[in-house]
């Protein structure tokens, strides 16, 4: 049977895939769960999920929309017992928002009962799945997950450690995993430690999680990352590591420290409020000019324009004003309101603006229609001069590794000089960081042979690891599985 593919609105900021969260040895482990969920929910709006073991049973709850709407007592949380569970936060991409690809994924095996939730993405996802399907498996869901439940389902290992290992010598890509298995919790990192994970502990209980801010939530001390290639073990309240892959340079996602990880959660010993601040503060450095106030785009270019501000010593201004009660779930009852587009999520604060020039900070800028119309909606207030400063390079190479990213043919940076994107937006000025000022915002200098440092192909162009499945530039947005599927 042939699925019509269902069009998918591109909204204009890169979006992370999803987060993780994994708890062992607390009775509380559910309602745990989804407050750690919770602190993640920047990570994905679009659905989530809780798999729960008491000692002898899995119990499984899933559903569309945000955590707090669906995990509460007297709602879900009693139906997951057990001292063990796991969560998930799913963005959806091309492979659309259905209850079937909701994770953790669960699956009765030889051997026992596995649970899996998964941040990332596959490189070799479909290259995978179509030799699991010529050998007989039976895919449920459009994610490229199932495969790696698949592959442990097939493994001839005995030990279900074993086929784990197994499992992720066969594939590619960026992830991080937390998987349950009766009373043993396990976490994995890709070799190059590309999408992140952490672990903490609450008293006799470990937690995995994907940012530091879903320990906070629940009291839980940081103890360190999950190194990249590390597969980490918690049984028996014990701790066990295992490094099966051969020893790469970490590479963490850029992206993270940019954009997605929450202000307040640490990375690599800092928040990552932080760094954004120094990502304004270099950006001041190269490209200042003189205006009146600096003025960031809510929320995501705040830190970097207070970082721009101080070293100008020139007034931050909240020019716009973010709507927080508009999502991307928000139903737009006409044609004639969908114009308005940006406008449903900002507003400006007029008195601020008048008469005014102004430096206009975002943390990226991605295709520019957003850009657009914020430049267009500070004129209108009466604005002077609007110059435009990104606190980042220029986005010229689409991601595979777990963020949802348009084509490169629809990156505006990719096909335009600056002087062309700059007449596109309508600004004064545009001006993006170097990547040199980047890596210095980071701590790391082109000079002390740590360059590069991070995953920063969307800059660059070098990929830590290339594609294995052969979908071509004009397909390529996301590796879900769905499209191409369909397609062959």
């Amino acid at each position: 049977m042939t699925r019509k593919k269902k069009s998918k609105k591109f909204n204009p900021k890169l979006k992370e895939e999803c987060g993780v969260f994994g708890i062992s040895n607390n009775n509380d482990a559910a309602t745990l769960t989804a407050l750690g969920l919770h602190a993640l929910q920047h990570r994905g709006q679009e659905g989530c999920g809780i798999v729960s073991f008491d000692g002898k049973n899995f119990h499984s709850e899933k559903r569309l929309g945000l955590v707090g709407d669906n995990f509460t007592k007297g709602k879900t949380i009693e139906k997951l017992p057990g001292q063990f569970a796991i969560g998930h936060n799913r963005y959806s991409t091309t492979g659309g928002t259905t209850l079937r690809n909701i994770q953790p994924f669960f699956a009765d095996l030889h051997g026992g009962g596995i649970s899996i939730a998964h941040n990332g993405n596959l490189t070799n996802a479909i290259t995978l799945r179509k030799k699991l399907v010529k050998d007989g498996a039976i895919f449920h869901t459009t994610s490229d997950t199932e495969a790696i439940v698949q592959l442990i389902a097939k493994s001839k290992r005995q030990i279900m450690i074993d086929k784990i290992v197994d499992a992720l010598f066969q594939i590619q890509g960026g992830y991080a995993l937390v998987m349950l298995i009766n009373n043993v919790l396990i976490a994995a990192r890709d070799p190059f430690g590309i999408r992140p994970l952490i672990i903490g502990k609450l008293k006799n209980s470990y937690i995995f999680a994907s940012e530091t801010c879903a320990l906070d939530i629940v009291g839980a001390k940081f103890i360190r990352e999950v190194e990249n290639g590390e597969i980490v073990v918690v049984e028996n309240e014990k701790l066990k590591t295992i490094k099966p892959f051969p020893s790469k340079k970490a590479r963490p996602c850029i992206f993270e420290y940019i954009y997605f990880s929450r202000p307040d959660s640490i990375l690599n010993n800092k928040c990552a409020y932080e760094y954004r601040k120094n990502l304004g503060y270099e950006l001041a450095k190269e490209s200042h000019t003189d205006v009146d106030i600096i003025v960031p785009v809510p929320d995501s270019g705040v830190p970097a324009a207070i970082g721009y501000s101080q070293k100008i010593e020139k007034n931050f201004e909240l020019g716009l004003i973010r709507n927080h009660y508009v999502g991307r779930t928000f139903i737009e009852p006409a044609q004639s309101i969908r114009s308005f587009g940006v406008k449903l999520k900002l507003s400006v604060n007029k008195s601020s603006l008048i008469g005014k020039s102004i430096v206009l900070i975002d943390d990226s800028l991605v295709r520019g229609t957003t850009c657009h119309k914020i430049v267009k909606m500070l004129y209108d207030a009466g604005a002077k001069e609007v110059h435009v400063r990104i606190a980042c390079p220029e986005i010229k190479f689409p991601d595979f590794y777990g963020v949802d990213t348009p084509t490169k043919k629809e990156l505006l940076a990719a096909n335009n000089s600056i002087e062309e994107m700059c007449k596109f937006i309508n600004a004064k000025s545009l001006k993006f960081l170097s990547l040199e000022g980047l890596y210095k915002a980071m701590g790391f200098d082109k000079r002390n042979n740590l360059y590069p440092q991070f995953t920063d192909h969307y800059f660059t162009g070098d990929y830590p690891i290339k594609p294995t499945d052969d979908l071509g530039d004009s397909k390529i947005t996301q590796l879900s599985l769905l499209s191409s599927v369909q397609k062959n």
